[in-house]
């Protein structure tokens, strides 16, 4: 152990006397302690409601979409773009849809809503229905001569259907002929076959999925399709995913968007949130080592014989510095420790112990999401030790410009 760190160890440790200088130490450990730890914790339930958050609305929402936005697409495109679908790296499944507002009424009940056709044979788990379901099966076979259909428990509510109950879609495909010739609106009736709850408002509220044979015919697409849905088996891959599609795919006849461009403003919202809170939390910190600066300057003022004896024996003015320097460092990593043992201990017991409940009446979530990131730990415990070191510069440096015959003519 060099001298600098055994000394500046017995300077923050080794007091014979509880003074003002010993108190000030204290408390800026102290200061740093709640500061780390209120950093974390906060930047952990920012975490938790992200995920919360993000889970709920990829639930439904495929990873990566191509959408065809040009009537030009000829056969050869559709080819060509199955066929990059197909060669995307990390793919883990993809499946073709159509998707239109339609009006579906019942018993004098009517809402306007999103029917998506999908590929039902073998996507059973792609866009999470199941995994949703409340009542009745996932079940897109034909009863008799009814199509089947699923929706969600809030659009259920508003039509009052249930498992079981027919309700009848209008679609918006040829009405320039109901208009000019005042000929019947295209429709058909559906059997429900299962009613889900994903907790996303989006597809809850007003979204019907069948499949996507009957929705082609209904919607006016015949065989065409609308786009691909796409999952990978690394979400994280959405981007590269999207650079190469959009490379090979031309712009004026394709769409390509990520799970993030759905809903782009929110994330990026929460992103400046998250931002807004490190900051303004960083500023108890700050103040913390504040008190580190003032507790170092008194020391050197108090220890400021021990200065003049250590440079009479050879100390170097740079040696002096670190001595100072280093205690400054020793708190901040005393405080930046046992702040980072309370932030955990504190997320452990809300993850497992739900030490703050939330009401499932009010709340889709019956606790307060909480999760835990090593690298909010490392960014925190690293801005925490550089101000703490920029603390005790100042005061370091005025202890290396003591005059040693000033310091010791006394004695």
């Amino acid at each position: 152990m060099r001298f600098e760190t055994y000394i500046a160890k017995r300077y923050l440790f080794s007091k014979h006397k509880l003074n003002f200088i010993t108190i000030l130490s204290f408390l800026s450990i102290g200061g740093i302690t709640i500061g780390v730890a209120a950093l974390i914790i906060v930047l952990s339930v920012f975490n938790g409601f992200g995920n919360l958050v993000k889970n709920y609305l990829i639930n439904f929402d495929p990873n990566l979409r191509v959408e065809i936005i040009s009537p030009d697409v000829t056969l050869n495109d559709y080819i060509k773009l199955e066929s990059l679908v197909k060669k995307i790296p990390s793919l883990k499944a993809y499946s073709p849809f159509v998707s239109s507002k339609v009006l579906a009424y019942r018993n004098g009940k009517t809402q306007v809503v999103v029917l998506k056709g999908i590929k039902t044979e073998s996507n059973k788990n792609f866009y999470g229905i199941e995994k949703s379901l409340l009542y009745g099966n996932y079940d897109f076979k034909s009863y008799g001569s009814l199509p089947k259909i699923m929706l969600g428990l809030p659009l259920a509510n508003n039509l009052e259907v249930i498992v079981g109950d027919t309700v009848t879609i209008v679609s918006p495909s040829g009405i320039e002929k109901v208009i000019t010739q005042f000929a019947s609106p295209k429709q058909s009736k559906f059997i429900i076959s299962g009613i889900y709850y994903s907790y996303n408002n989006k597809y809850d509220e007003s979204f019907m999925f069948s499949d996507i044979t009957i929705a082609q015919d209904l919607l006016g697409y015949k065989t065409d399709i609308q786009g691909y849905d796409i999952l990978l088996n690394d979400i994280d891959q959405s981007d590269k995913a999207k650079e190469y599609l959009s490379k090979h795919l031309n712009p004026d006849l394709f769409s390509v968007n990520t799970w993030f461009d759905f809903h782009k403003d929110l994330y990026t919202v929460m992103k400046i949130e998250r931002w807004a809170a490190f900051l303004i939390l960083l500023l108890i910190i700050a103040v913390a080592s504040f008190n580190v600066l003032g507790s170092l300057s008194m020391s050197v003022v108090e220890k400021n014989r021990d200065i003049g004896v250590l440079k009479t024996i050879g100390a170097k003015n740079s040696s002096i510095k670190k001595i100072f320097i280093r205690q400054g460092l020793l708190i901040g990593i005393i405080g930046t420790v046992l702040g980072m043992l309370i932030a955990y201990l504190v997320c452990y017991l809300q993850i497992n112990y739900n030490i703050y409940p939330l009401d499932p009446t009010r709340f889709k979530i019956n606790s307060l999401p909480v999760k835990i990131q090593v690298s909010d730990f490392i960014y925190v415990g690293l801005a925490s030790l550089f101000l703490s070191t920029i603390a005790s510069i100042f005061p370091s440096k005025r202890a290396s410009q003591t005059d040693p015959i000033d310091a010791i003519k006394w004695e």
